[in-house]
């Protein structure tokens, strides 16, 4: 019954709104998403190409797979070798870093649409009206299951050539995957209060899965470790693609997305908008954090140590690589001149470790980029309005953060150095040399994002597409035979390639002062825009 002239209440279900909840999340998400499952099924479904130009016969390719196989640091990296046909091949090379990268693009869409959206307060606003508990939830996992069903559709059409159950099945390990940490991300964003730390708790989760899976590799020739099992990034691996699928393992994938999924259904439904089940600890007011750097550093400090556990830690394991280079390599002329390309044209050890030291600066450029936005985080969100209302100046505060940014970085890319000098053996000097000069290119990007933050805040994401594409160029380019021109789109195409050959200063010198000027016109524009909350 109701009063005259009124309208009777709308009755919803749990899932009301999940519809145009999806086609929301998927309209804001039409250009990344796309992105990201090209880039993550491109570079499975172009491995063929590059491996079978590498080693264009079966003696070579069982060659290849014999010495993958003994060789520990490889396992660890990489996984076993379980079949030397191409698209065995492909599954080994290409496998555990197509599943990585489908968990990190999965857990950054679902966070993205879940917890950040209760952050800013736009999910309150939505909630008002005729939505369901459930359904932003729903909404979120159901756009990662569109990633990853792209991602797993790529794989499939551009390796069906090798075989049609092999390609299906690397396709539904690496999808699979990423809707396992899809649905870890659902779960973390029930118990943090930030996306920052729901992202920061789903990464440590992927993390500690990539570690477990490497463990067991690195200790067993036939992927039978307890810990690879542990691990669901070792459950892609066990997956078999191109050599004997075990299309059972799939079962524990699915498992594991449901039992996840469920929780966080049950959760959801027990906590209020942006409420959470571990409320952030109120921290003191005075002492050392009675300084924006204090705070800065107490905000940024935990992500520094992880990265600089991370990096201590790939610096040992490339270090105990670096012997067997000449083992990878062996007589093919192709893998030498992809080896050269990426690391100079000195002598193959030089080359490798020069390699190796690449691809620490752009994971590092990731780094730096991350704290330049973790104040722009803390803006949107509306923490920084209160702090900058009183005596605190904007360049003051900014300079906490930038000085997390810049000097983290070079932090890290010394304990990767080090790293490197202590499992190889050989004289710090020349390593942590190498490690340093990537400092430029990483400035310059992490440059590029404090412009974009200080001048166009709305933008200021679009520092990680470029962050990535120019990981892509350095790390992928040289094995596709990208022309120069393109490489050097990315500033590390322009460092000279140490250790190895005599230290070119120009480039270094010019990077340095793009990125001085980058910064300080983003700093420029942060001073002279209003704030946004």
């Amino acid at each position: 019954m109701t009063l005259a002239g009124t309208a009777a209440p709308t009755r919803s279900g749990p899932l009301t709104g999940t519809g145009a909840l999806t086609r929301l999340a998927l309209r804001r998400d039409r250009l990344t998403l796309p992105v990201w499952a090209l880039v993550t099924g491109g570079l499975v479904a172009s491995g063929a190409g590059s491996l079978d130009g590498l080693y264009s016969t079966a003696a070579q390719r069982a060659e290849l797979a014999a010495s993958m196989t003994a060789n520990s640091s490889m396992r660890a990296l990489y996984g076993p070798v379980f079949g030397d046909s191409l698209g065995g091949l492909v599954a080994w090379r290409f496998g555990t870093f197509g599943a990585v990268l489908a968990a990190v693009a999965s857990l950054i869409v679902v966070v993205r649409h879940t917890r950040e959206e209760e952050e800013t307060g736009r999910q309150e606003m939505l909630s008002a009206g005729s939505v369901g508990r459930r359904a932003p939830l729903t909404a979120a996992l159901l756009s990662a299951l569109v990633l990853n069903t792209a991602v797993a559709l790529l794989v499939t059409a551009g390796l069906a050539g090798q075989g049609a159950a092999g390609a299906l099945a690397l396709g539904l390990a690496i999808g699979g995957t990423g809707m396992v940490f899809a649905a870890t991300a659902a779960l973390a964003a029930q118990f943090t209060e930030s996306a920052r730390l729901a992202k920061g708790l789903s990464a440590a989760v992927l993390g500690l899965a990539f570690v477990l899976r490497a463990a067991g590799d690195s200790g067993t020739a036939d992927g039978g470790s307890v810990l690879t099992w542990l691990s669901p990034v070792g459950w892609a691996e066990h997956v078999r693609a191109f050599a004997g699928e075990r299309w059972w393992v799939l079962l524990l994938i699915l498992a594991a997305v449901l039992a996840q999924t469920a929780a966080a259904y049950a959760l959801t439904a027990r906590r209020d908008v942006g409420a959470s089940f571990l409320p952030t600890r109120p921290g003191p007011a005075e002492g050392r954090l009675a300084t924006a750097g204090a705070l800065a550093w107490r905000l940024q400090r935990g992500t520094l140590l992880g990265w600089s556990l991370g990096f201590l830690l790939g610096g040992l394991v490339f270090g105990g690589m670096v012997e067997s280079a000449a083992d990878i390599v062996g007589d093919n002329e192709r893998a030498r001149e992809i080896f050269e390309r990426m690391g100079g044209q000195s002598a193959l050890t030089d080359a490798f470790l020069a390699t190796m030291v690449s691809l620490l600066g752009m994971l590092a450029a990731l780094y730096a980029v991350g704290s330049v936005l973790r104040a722009h985080g803390e803006e949107t969100s509306g923490r920084a309005e209160p702090l900058l209302a009183g005596s605190l100046g904007r360049l003051r505060w900014a300079a906490g953060h930038l000085v997390a940014a810049f000097g983290g970085s070079a932090l890290i890319l010394v304990l990767g150095g080090l790293g490197l000098t202590l499992s190889y053996g050989h004289g710090p000097g020349p390593i942590l040399g190498a490690a340093l000069v990537q400092l430029p290119a990483v400035w310059t990007l992490a440059g590029l994002a404090v412009l974009l933050w200080g001048a166009a805040p709305k933008a200021a994401t679009a520092a990680w597409g470029v962050a990535g594409l120019c990981l892509a160029l350095g790390w992928i380019g040289p094995a596709l035979d990208l022309p120069q021109a393109v490489l050097d789109a990315s500033p590390f195409g322009h460092l000279p390639r140490l250790p190895g050959p005599d230290m070119a200063w120009p480039p270094v010198l010019v990077l340095t002062a793009l990125a001085a000027a980058l910064t300080a016109a983003g700093l420029a524009g942060l001073r002279r825009r209003d704030v946004s909350g």
